[in-house]
């Protein structure tokens, strides 16, 4: 099973800026498409954005529209989750997930359909 690999995580004030950035070990595995979730503590894992591989598609949460940008690296193997104008209710761990499969417009957010974890990186926002 492949691990993805999260780092970028840290404490900022609010509306400061963090870069998360995952991968998978030795940046060889293929996807359709990777993204990333939260939880905050006490809540459900909540789906925050997620990029297609090929095209390069990005869907984002609404919270995060705006505010929040999905890139990738092709030759890296790389997703990105550049976060601007962060607010207290951005903070959490925020997951790696990544699918094998083809995913439907409509199911993006469902964390069920991504076959692929990280373990986390704490995002923290002081006010």
């Amino acid at each position: 099973q492949v691990q993805l690999v999260e780092s970028g995580g840290g404490l900022v004030q609010v509306g400061g800026s963090l870069r998360l950035s995952c991968a998978p070990p030795g940046r060889t595995a293929s996807f359709y498409a990777m993204g990333w979730f939260r939880q905050a503590p006490g809540k459900e894992r909540e789906f925050v954005s997620v990029i297609t591989w090929t095209i390069g598609t990005a869907y984002y949460a609404d919270s995060v529209k705006g505010r929040f940008t999905i890139s990738r690296e092709i030759t890296n193997n790389t997703v990105f989750l550049q976060m601007n104008s962060l607010k207290p209710e951005d903070a959490g761990v925020y997951y790696c997930a990544a699918s094998a499969n083809y995913l439907r417009d409509w199911r993006v957010h469902v964390k069920n359909d991504y076959g692929y974890w990280g373990l986390g990186t704490q995002v923290t926002v002081s006010s």
